[in-house]
């Protein structure tokens, strides 16, 4: 299990270095680059538009690649999806910007972030599937939980490697040249992942299954399709949370209330070190307590959050912009480290893979592809402390909190001593 862990934990870390460095990117160059003729605000728009087609893209991925690992194993998904997403982040390093090909060059970008959503959409299944596949039931809640920190390592990567660059060099050779680099390293990366993960074996649980779906997706429609919506409805907040405190509050920060590149990536970078060393902790609560309740506890933190974080970051204080964002992150753990437990219990093995995967991808949809558009759009029209997010992002997790009310608990009842667990 250790050593399945580190390297499913490394594999999603490098497929969401790939995806964050490009949400990175959106909040501080893309803009310009590739939408010289809009205004700074609508420029900014825009390249969160193209960040959002990613998001669209997920769920494509997810029931792309589900069914391949519903009807072939969930090890080949981890390299077909590896594959995918780094190719296509290696080649937006290498796009020429609106001023060499014109028109072209949104345009292509467009479609290479449609690419990377494919990619990703079918990582996060077959990731974490393997592993909790894997893993005992009394503990799968905690290995499952490594896949999910892998996020915060990948954002850590993508953002360590921008700070220091922005911090080396010039405002115009990072927009020049440097912004380019994290995009290149992405093919080092994804080399190193597929070594990782060529000695993995495949699921125990998926080799149990005699009677594999023909066409996983039409099933899960048909039988699971209420709590395909459900899920997808819980895990929005979670979305819309994380990507309003590591991207728009980036924008945000830098474009309207002056803060350095340099710091306001420290101040989120420091609140992700919390969120990712918490995670583990969360998930041992959650094989204890329940899943259900640990997303419910998390959920209605980020409902009463939202207002104080958008107050706090509009200070334009360093500490108490990052005590509003480690707050939000702290409320967002307690929910996704029982997720990839939670999800897979609540669809049977065969169609398990694209189940778990699309519910999952479609939150995305819902909270992560708007959420940076939205609050945008709100903070230019809003005054000195932007109440108009505060407010979205407040219903959004009530609504997320209202599905995961609908959704039954599936804690594993302890194992009477004398018999295995099972997996």
């Amino acid at each position: 299990m250790p050593r399945l862990a580190v390297a499913s934990l490394a594999g999603t870390a490098i497929e969401f270095y790939d995806f964050f460095v490009y949400g990175t990117a959106a909040a501080l160059v893309l803009g310009p680059l590739f939408f010289p003729t809009f205004s700074p605000v609508a420029g900014v728009l825009a390249a969160f538009g193209t960040f959002g087609v990613g998001f669209v893209a997920r769920p494509m991925g997810s029931a792309l690649f589900g069914h391949l690992g519903d009807r072939r194993g969930r090890r080949p998904v981890l390299v077909m999806s590896l594959l995918l997403t780094g190719a296509s982040t290696v080649a937006v390093g290498c796009l020429p910007s609106y001023g060499t090909i014109g028109v072209a060059a949104p345009l292509l970008l467009l479609v290479l972030r449609f690419v990377q959503g494919l990619g990703l959409g079918g990582e996060w299944g077959g990731a974490v599937l393997l592993t909790a596949e894997h893993a005992p039931a009394g503990r799968r809640a905690l290995w499952s939980s490594f896949p999910q920190v892998g996020p915060a390592v990948g954002f850590l990567l993508a953002n360590g490697v921008m700070l220091a660059l922005s911090a080396a060099l010039s405002d115009a050779e990072f927009a020049r040249w440097g912004w380019r680099v994290p995009f290149w390293a992405a093919g080092a990366l994804a080399v190193a992942g597929l070594w990782l993960r060529s000695s993995l074996a495949e699921s125990p649980r998926f080799l149990e299954i005699d009677d594999h779906a023909r066409v996983p997706l039409v099933e899960v429609v048909r039988r699971h399709g209420r709590l395909v919506l459900l899920t997808a409805g819980a895990l929005a907040v979670g979305y819309a949370v994380f990507y309003a405190v590591t991207t728009w509050s980036l924008a945000y920060a830098t474009e309207r209330l002056g803060v350095s590149r340099t710091v306001m990536l420290t101040c989120v970078m420091a609140a992700v070190v919390v969120k990712g060393a918490l995670t583990p902790f969360m998930a041992l609560l959650g094989d204890r307590y329940g899943r259900r309740t640990m997303c419910l506890v998390g959920c209605s933190a980020c409902a009463l959050w939202m207002l104080p974080m958008v107050a706090l970051l509009a200070s334009g204080e360093p500490l108490l912009m990052f005590l509003g964002i480690v707050g939000a992150l702290i409320a967002f753990i307690t929910m996704f480290a029982v997720v990839a437990a939670y999800l897979p219990e609540l669809y049977e093995a065969r169609v398990r893979c694209t189940g778990a995967a699309v519910g999952y991808n479609l939150g995305g949809v819902l909270g992560g592809a708007l959420t940076p558009i939205v609050a945008t759009a709100l903070a230019e029209h809003g005054g000195r402390i932007p109440w108009g997010v505060g407010v979205y992002l407040t219903g959004v997790a009530l609504l997320s909190l209202g599905c995961f009310a609908l959704l039954p608990e599936t804690l594993p009842a302890p194992v009477p001593a004398g018999e295995p667990a099972a997996g």
